[in-house]
């Protein structure tokens, strides 16, 4: 699904205008993404959580050559399904 896909569902769901269902999704987007940013977590009863967690550093190897490398550590968005979005997918 494409974000403008997700807007005329959300439009359409919640009966009001696509502009302002994407003016909602573009606000809730930005409140994520500058949450993500403090390092908070993000949760969403029923569907999930967000979290921002910390990616130890490693070696690996570059696939072309198999010389070794070092990977920095870094942080990466992690999502946790809830269970009322795990059971229904499944």
């Amino acid at each position: 699904m494409t974000k403008a896909e997700l807007v005329a569902m959300v439009a359409e769901k919640a009966n009001m205008t696509k502009a302002g269902a994407e003016r909602a999704i573009n606000a809730f987007l930005d409140a994520a993404v500058e949450a993500l940013t403090k390092d908070d977590k993000i949760t969403l009863t029923g569907f999930g959580t967000f979290a921002v967690e910390q990616r130890k550093a490693r070696k690996g190897r570059n696939p072309r050559t198999g010389e070794e490398i070092n990977i920095p550590a870094s942080k990466v968005v992690k999502f946790r399904a809830g269970k009322e979005l795990k059971d229904s997918v499944i």
